[in-house]
């Protein structure tokens, strides 16, 4: 494959699940190694809790978001050490999904792990304390495209009277909104009545990706201002863009505003598609992206590496 036909793409919350990157650990001495960097730098052996659990301390956000970018930076070093990955020489393009934009940067080098496992661990404190408790909510609404959803969430705010915004455009259908928990819960209505082929609340512990995670934005500034943001090996698609970014002062303000904006999914895959890339490849837990890859890129293809398989599935491609 030429280096103009490969992204490298990255989960976000909800990917985790107990047992993520055991296997790779245990077969391959890099990623032994990259966990244990992670855990040195939080000061907590987070490595335990992605192997053994129990779920929900794992699914804490504060836990989950390092945890997600630990897998995928194994994920990337066994890459490196078995298959030659050179992500400047391979790939045309990283992106992740809200937290896993930091997990590519970090695999392009931007930020260091432990920057990048210190940075996801303060994010996952600013947004659980930006809002209280019971206060906010998501929902994913099915079937519906993202121009209806955000009629349905500009309504749900005029009557319930609370914030209510698309948080997530994911594609193939699948768009979350977010925000105060009665305006969500009015969203889900709307959606019904639009003919939306089903409208759930999701098992979030914070309205992510709407204006209530202003104080997490404002954390986030005054962290990232004391981190050097390194130009990234190869070019970064930006969730608040959905195009490509290489200047460190453009990335810092977009992962500030990242904090509060949409991630526009759909629109990323898109527009690396249109730049010529026909597979993308997702590293660390889950399969996710690989799946919304299909549903909206429909000739390019989508792989997940998460497990010794998989890796030998990638190196299969050559």
């Amino acid at each position: 494959m030429s280096r103009t036909s490969k992204a490298f793409i990255f989960p976000g919350q909800g990917s985790q699940s107990v047992g993520m990157a055991k296997a790779l650990a245990n077969q391959f001495p890099q990623a032994r190694a990259l966990l244990d960097e992670v855990d040195e730098a939080l000061g907590q052996k987070l490595s335990a809790l992605m192997f053994e659990g129990p779920q929900d301390e794992l699914t804490l956000t504060a836990n989950a978001q390092p945890a997600l970018m630990a897998a995928s930076l194994a994920a990337i070093r066994v890459l490196e050490a078995e298959a030659g990955l050179d992500i400047a020489r391979d790939a045309s393009f990283v992106a992740g999904h809200s937290l896993g934009e930091y997990s590519a940067l970090a695999a392009a080098g931007s930020f260091s792990v432990a920057e990048a496992a210190k940075l996801l661990r303060l994010r996952g404190k600013a947004m659980q304390a930006a809002a209280p408790v019971g206060a906010g909510a998501m929902a994913a609404l099915l079937g519906i495209d993202v121009e209806a959803a955000h009629d349905i969430a500009r309504r749900a705010a005029e009557e319930a009277g609370g914030v209510c915004a698309v948080a997530n455009d994911n594609g193939g259908g699948q768009v979350v909104v977010s925000g105060a928990t009665a305006a969500v819960n009015r969203a889900i209505d709307l959606a019904k009545a639009a003919g939306a082929r089903r409208s759930v609340l999701l098992a979030v512990s914070a309205p992510f990706h709407c204006s209530l995670m202003q104080p997490a934005a404002e954390a986030m500034a005054a962290a990232l201002e004391t981190v050097e943001i390194r130009p990234p090996s190869v070019p970064l698609v930006a969730n608040v863009l959905a195009a490509e970014v290489t200047d460190p002062a453009a990335i810092r303000r977009l992962l500030v505003a990242q904090a509060t904006a949409p991630v526009r999914w759909r629109e990323s895959l898109i527009f690396m598609a249109d730049k010529g890339v026909t597979v993308f490849i997702e590293c660390g837990a889950g399969k996710v992206l690989a799946g919304l890859v299909k549903r909206v890129c429909p000739a390019a293809s989508g792989i997940s590496i998460g497990t010794p398989e998989d890796i030998l599935l990638y190196k299969a491609l050559g």
